[in-house]
């Protein structure tokens, strides 16, 4: 824990803004016992975490499933087939495993709307340690700046009635998306955001969406995280869930004994709150995003008043014994999972 307190970030809030960067209202988002780390900080901790003991193929993917009461067999795209007890598929919204255990994405995928967009920023363009966020109707432009890190990022978000047609690998054809969204309007400081989104090689990309399934598992697989149960990046729960989620399958299939299908199901049964508490995104993204000037000037109306400040402190206060309930401890591993 004091490793990932170490690599925290020190945002404050949230910061809304209009067209020459003047405050229309900020809000505190911190939470007592919160820690908030960026993603690549996550992994690296997550990657020396797991030790030496772990393999790790890069540069491949999964081409087929094919399971019996014995084992799975997985062909990959690049290496050489091979056996294996289980599958976890932890490989995001657009899992594959997903795909070849359970069928097409689109039974699964839920449209929200939105497309949204993140990248590297130039850091000038941001408050230090504030998000702030710029609106046009049905867009929003905006900047993250940590205090304890050089490179801030830019995000944004536009809205679309109906589902874009387009390759989610096809980088270059959905950053034409984006720059079709906002190329129209270059006030505040969408322009240089803009630009500087475009360049980055690490640009990213995606739908609003969110993961229903009944079930997590079939037979021998089983999924995490997106996979499983994505939540929107209008959660902010996404990491908590995988983490989460994580936790309690590698649990209870240390208590199972090897009865992977019991452990699959008890896995569904404690998280399953937790992953629909998440999945209700309510009011989040209309408030971040609304459609039109005047909804804007409603939105901003509200976002000044005291009761908003209030109301944000008490979800703060009252966060603690919600999201982060208490997790079961599990014991030691009795014999290896088959």
């Amino acid at each position: 824990m004091d490793q990932v307190r170490a690599a925290a970030t020190d945002v404050v809030g949230i910061r809304f803004v209009d067209a020459a960067d003047r405050d229309v209202a900020r809000i505190d988002t911190r939470v007592d016992d919160g820690v908030e780390v960026m993603r690549g900080d996550l992994v690296a901790l997550l990657h020396e975490a797991a030790g030496s003991g772990v393999e790790y193929l890069f540069g491949d993917s999964v081409t087929a499933l094919r399971q019996d009461g014995g084992g799975v067999d997985v062909t990959f795209e690049h290496g050489p087939a091979r056996r294996f007890g289980l599958v976890v598929g932890a490989d995001g919204m657009h899992s594959a495993v997903r795909r070849l255990a359970f069928g097409p994405e689109s039974r699964f995928l839920q449209y929200k709307g939105h497309y949204f967009a993140f990248a590297d920023a130039d850091a000038a363009l941001g408050e230090d340690r504030w998000v702030t966020m710029y609106n046009l109707p049905g867009r929003m432009a905006g900047i993250y700046r940590s205090g304890n890190h050089a490179q801030a990022k830019a995000y944004f978000i536009f809205r679309s009635e109906e589902p874009i047609a387009y390759d989610h690998r096809d980088v270059e054809r959905q950053k034409r998306l984006v720059g079709a969204a906002f190329a129209a309007d270059a006030s505040w400081r969408t322009g240089d955001l803009l630009a500087g989104a475009l360049a980055d090689p690490e640009f990213y990309f995606d739908a609003l969406s969110q993961v229903r399934m009944d079930s997590w598992s079939t037979g021998r697989v089983a999924l995490v995280g997106d996979a499983a149960h994505c939540a929107s990046p209008a959660s902010g729960a996404g990491a908590e869930l995988a983490l989460v989620g994580a936790y309690r399958l590698a649990g209870e299939l240390a208590a199972a004994g090897g009865d992977h299908g019991s452990a699959f199901r008890r896995y569904r049964q404690g998280h399953r709150a937790r992953v629909e508490e998440k999945q209700r995104i309510g009011v989040n993204i209309r408030l971040m995003v609304p459609g039109s000037s005047s909804a804007r000037r409603v939105r901003d109306a509200l976002v000044r008043l005291p009761l908003m400040r209030v109301m944000a402190a008490a979800e703060r206060r009252l966060a603690p014994g919600g999201s982060r309930r208490p997790l079961p401890d599990y014991p030691a591993p009795r014999t290896q999972a088959r």
